[in-house]
């Protein structure tokens, strides 16, 4: 079951989240932001739905999404300095620049720049192509796990606790550089249509977690036909195309295993792999990832 939101709300200036036991992190300059559905701002027109939503097997495409013109196929990476997740929209005319800082985040080999397309904006006028309901979902358990219930586009979200205007390249920078890195060695390998993962041993007292497989398409390119961003070409980075859980991590050294199976227009060429503790309701920290090309 799906739930369809509608709001309308100004655009409004938002601050980093301080987080209690973390190094101090500086607001975020004026920006543009547009505040997203159960924000104080406006009212949801329909619940959200269950997380089930989001929860697919792992199917990936046969063959690599197409790069553009001056990028790279996907490249391994075993142990980021910071996972940032943007959560963004086709019909957010705020996004665009947020994309493409996305995009530079994702050359840079110590850091795992995923895009969480969002469906709450759809009604604007334009379906996002990209967008998946559960990713709407990760971002309000997110909003209501730090307290500060702030959830709009663009933002990004840093290891799972930090969060900033996606746009705001300083802002997120510092997030960046001073948010501890994940501790949790994460090994991906891909081999005879199979995908192996290897999860380390966590520091003394790690809370326990849930391993995460996404199959990840590493450049999309839609052209935007309708809505706030009409006659736009945007090129998407490490479009995250699904989720399969691997099995839980209670903070020992764990292997998890499981098939390469083809789905025709997913266009994953790269897997990524989240160690976070919590749950995908109550997501937490993310202590550790990996990113791995499939060819």
């Amino acid at each position: 079951m799906t739930g369809c939101l509608s709001i309308a709300a100004p655009h409004r200036l938002l601050r980093l989240v301080r987080l209690p036991q973390r190094p101090a992190l500086e607001p975020a300059r004026e920006s543009r932001a547009r505040v997203a559905p159960d924000h104080p701002a406006g009212r949801a027109r329909h619940g959200l739905a269950a997380l089930g939503g989001l929860l697919i097997p792992v199917l990936l495409a046969t063959h690599p999404a197409a790069a553009d013109e001056v990028g790279q196929g996907p490249r391994a990476i075993s142990e980021p300095r910071a996972v940032v997740e943007l959560f963004t929209s086709q019909g957010c005319s705020s996004c665009p620049p947020a994309d493409k800082l996305l995009g530079e985040l994702a050359e840079r080999p110590d850091v795992i720049a995923l895009t969480m397309a969002v469906d709450y904006w759809d009604y604007l006028g334009w379906k996002d192509t990209l967008a998946k309901h559960g990713h709407s979902l990760r971002q309000k358990a997110y909003a209501h796990l730090r307290g500060d219930g702030k959830m709009f586009t663009p933002q990004a979200v840093v290891n799972g606790e930090a969060m900033t205007i996606g746009s705001d390249r300083p802002a997120l920078e510092r997030v960046v550089s001073a948010i501890p890195r994940p501790a949790v060695p994460v090994a991906v390998d891909v081999k005879d249509g199979r995908i192996h993962v290897s999860v380390g041993k966590g520091p003394a007292g790690a809370a326990p977690g849930e391993v995460w497989l996404c199959p990840v398409a590493t450049r999309m390119k839609v052209d935007i036909g309708r809505g706030e961003n009409e006659g736009t070409s945007m090129t998407y980075h490490n479009v995250v195309r699904g989720w399969t859980k691997l099995g839980d991590w209670k903070g020992g050294a764990a292997s998890f295993e499981t098939t390469l199976r083809a789905q025709p227009g997913l266009d994953a060429d790269a897997v990524a792999v989240l160690v976070q503790t919590g749950s995908f309701a109550e997501p937490g920290a993310i202590v550790g990832a990996a990113l791995q090309p499939l060819h």
